[in-house]
């Protein structure tokens, strides 16, 4: 709870929802995942610091406070966090944040869906201390055996997701991407891969990492996924980038790329629409457009990102 009430830049964004957009309180607890007497309390302290007075200020250590609610308006996000931006290529402060909003929203008995990628290593590896252990079932989302880069692979990922909340976490061994959809098809019938793929169902979270199409920021096609005749065929269709291995365009559509989508051992796109809570994490000024997509496609609730991706986000046109 203390750390909650020390967090200024959510004590910002609760006095901004309750006073500027006149959310209410029940609503402001569905939105940033926090009880109603620390809304109640966070808005209080809001009034101590200065932030509420007559109007929602914006205090000089929120570098991005009003960057966030901007976006969150103009594409209708339910929370959007900045970041600043990276200057070696890997933004560690993505990460942190990252699993700073995770030890926030998430409770005992959760279901939490967890992605592949470099972008979700760095967040389960984050410097962040989390305090109280939380007891939830992490899922990964697809297959991913035997390819490159195991590290990066769901399961993995779901591990240690598993070991930093002291929850625990089941498996899915599967490629993750099949030769022919028929393959996929009978292999998703086998009862010991149903008992995974059925709790996609009750996912109550889902942190996944938003893949770009060009070949020097692809982790699909650094761990062999795709090669690059795929990735250039892809980009001529008009892809902008994938999550979850599944490719889309600049409107979220699919369609061009459904023979390979087809093929991926996970959640489908139609599942992801139904959680309620749906993390996108990616930063950088080359994910501006893979980000638009996969928030024109729906596929979004929450974006976490750096200045350089939200300033280009912030100047598309809508």
């Amino acid at each position: 709870m203390r750390k909650l009430i020390d967090d200024v830049r959510l004590i910002f964004k609760c006095c901004s929802l309750y006073y500027q957009d006149g959310v209410g309180q029940k609503e402001i607890c569905r939105i940033l995942g926090i009880s109603r007497p620390t809304v109640s309390r966070m808005l209080s302290v809001g009034k101590d610091l200065g932030i509420v007075k007559i109007e929602i200020n914006n205090p000089d250590n929120l570098l991005y406070g009003q960057l966030e609610r901007e976006l969150e308006k103009k594409f209708n996000l339910q929370e959007v966090i900045i970041v600043p931006s990276s200057e070696n290529g890997k933004n560690h402060e993505l990460g942190r944040v990252a699993l700073k909003f995770m030890t926030r929203i998430l409770r005992d008995g959760y279901y939490v869906g967890v992605s592949m990628g470099s972008t979700l290593q760095s967040i389960a590896r984050a410097d962040f201390f989390i305090e109280n252990n939380v007891s939830c079932t992490f899922v990964p989302v697809m297959g991913g055996v035997g390819e490159s880069r195991p590290d990066i692979h769901s399961n993995y990922l779901a591990q240690e997701f598993a070991d930093r909340f002291g929850g625990k976490c089941v498996q899915l061994f599967a490629p993750a991407l099949f030769s022919k959809r028929t393959l996929l098809e009978e292999f998703l019938k086998e009862k010991t891969i149903q008992r995974v793929t059925n709790l996609f169902r009750k996912l109550d979270v889902l942190i996944m990492g938003i893949g770009s199409i060009d070949p020097k920021f692809s982790t699909v096609l650094q761990t062999g996924y795709v090669d690059n005749k795929t990735l250039e065929d892809f980009g001529e269709r008009g892809a902008v980038g994938d999550i979850i291995l599944r490719y889309f365009d600049i409107n979220g559509n699919t369609k061009p790329f459904d023979e390979f989508n087809s093929r991926v051992a996970g959640i489908n796109l139609s599942q992801i629409k139904k959680i309620l809570c749906r993390v996108g994490v990616a930063g950088g000024k080359n994910k501006i457009q893979a980000v638009e997509g996969a928030i024109n496609g729906g596929y979004l609730t929450v974006l976490i990102t750096d200045i350089d991706c939200a300033e280009g986000l912030l100047s598309l046109k809508k």
